[in-house]
């Protein structure tokens, strides 16, 4: 278990909130100490370690909601929201009451039996936007939360070395990036960016009926566009010397070093970009790519995150109530302004403020070309060792269609 941060509120004890670090108290809270016998309730909530802060100013808040209606313990553990289901699964019914999870998950999660159907869907569906509720919900089912609706991607670009014209096509990107002595980075290291390459080019991949394996075309010999001209494409990409693979901590650090001037990468670090490229920020849309003899706009992956309560929680409608109070309007603004994050909640969402964020915008512009991830978990695996080969110079000899047919294979095996 990952180090953990214990933020106790009872409400018969003001001095630990004290200690606990969530700011001083009004004394006159005492007044509202609740009366023997209150029921004592004790919640788990797991949420990303980044949002710590974010998390016990909505606590504090919930507390100061409820304050007298029951005894409240609540604990605060740093967990991955892409990582939650397989913590969660390995001991569910001592697990989390509530917490804070990738989309993706969700089929798994209801499969488990770790989610009930959301009691309320209807006030849920009329204060979310629909996507968001669509990502939430397995065959028209509300199981989970909207928490925000940003969880995709798309291009940073520094506005000293690139044109509005400039960011419409990769391929003159990186020629700019080249002549600059700079790179545009993208990762291709994991098949969640990789999908952009292949997703608006007419070769298919998604999940079967069954909910756990995928079909894909990515290795289709016929047709506008064949595999081969993707792979091809990339294999020109990776040769380019405007052009890097790197993960988010290498490209925030490009990014503060100045050897990457542009980047495929997530709305999280919005806020640290900007820190560097003060005005010059940009961002857009992705770009388009040249492929098979046209240009191929790129798609991308768009991701929501959700908050779950766990259908064991023994304090179940109080878990429930905490999930709301996480999710409602005035805490996704809070959240947008603490961690940059984009809303779900459609009265949060079209706030000026959010609306003039450049990365919630461009995330918008992106959304026409984008798609629910919903894979199996089999897809990842072969597509990095697939981009291995391609960013290593094909060390294994083999031929583009050979090392495509081996992606898919894997991709789709039972």
């Amino acid at each position: 278990m990952k180090r953990k941060n214990k933020l106790l509120f009872p409400a018969t004890l003001l001095a630990i909130l004290s200690l606990s670090g969530c700011g001083e108290r009004n004394l006159d809270s005492a007044k509202e100490i609740p009366a023997p016998g209150t029921e004592t309730v004790s919640l788990t909530v797991w949420g990303a370690a980044e949002d710590e802060e974010l998390l016990r100013q909505i606590i504090d808040g919930f507390l100061d909601e409820y304050r007298g209606q029951a005894d409240f313990s609540i604990t605060f553990e740093p967990q991955s929201e892409s990582t939650c289901t397989n913590i969660l699964m390995d001991d569910l019914e001592n697990g989390a009451d509530v917490f804070a999870f990738a989309d993706d998950q969700l089929n798994t999660l209801v499969a488990a039996g770790a989610l009930d159907p959301v009691e309320n869907p209807e006030s849920v569906k009329e204060s979310n936007l629909e996507e968001a509720v669509l990502a939430a919900s397995v065959n028209d089912t509300l199981y989970a939360l909207p928490l925000t609706a940003d969880n995709g991607y798309f291009l940073y670009y520094n506005k000293r070395f690139f044109s509005e014209k400039d960011i419409e096509s990769l391929d003159r990107m990186l020629d700019v990036a080249e002549d600059n002595g700079k790179k545009v980075s993208m990762e291709w290291s994991s098949g969640w960016y990789v999908y952009s390459l292949f997703g608006n080019t007419g070769l298919t991949l998604g999940l079967n009926d069954d909910g756990i394996t995928n079909y894909c075309t990515w290795n289709a010999a016929e047709g506008e566009i064949l595999g081969t001209d993707v792979a091809r494409a990339m294999v020109g990409i990776a040769k380019h010397p405007g052009f890097v693979s790197t993960d988010d901590t290498g490209f925030l650090e490009g990014v503060k070093d100045g050897s990457i001037i542009a980047g495929v990468n997530g709305v999280w670090n919005a806020v640290a970009v900007e820190e560097v490229w003060g005005s010059d920020f940009g961002a857009a849309k992705l770009p388009s790519y040249a492929c098979g003899g046209q240009q191929v706009q790129m798609a991308s992956f768009s991701g929501y995150k959700l908050i779950g309560v766990n259908a064991y929680s023994q304090h179940k409608d109080w878990a429930a109530k905490l999930a709301e109070w996480i999710t409602n309007q005035q805490n996704q603004e809070l959240r947008f302004r603490l961690r940059g994050q984009g809303p779900s909640n459609t009265l949060a969402a079209a706030s000026e403020e959010v609306q003039n964020a450049p990365a919630i915008t461009a995330l918008l512009e992106q959304s026409k070309y984008s798609c629910l991830q919903r894979i199996g978990g089999n897809f990842w695996d072969p597509v990095t060792a697939f981009t291995g080969e391609i960013l290593n110079g094909i060390p294994s000899g083999k031929g583009l269609q050979e090392l495509l047919d081996e992606m898919v294979q894997g991709i789709i095996a039972p």
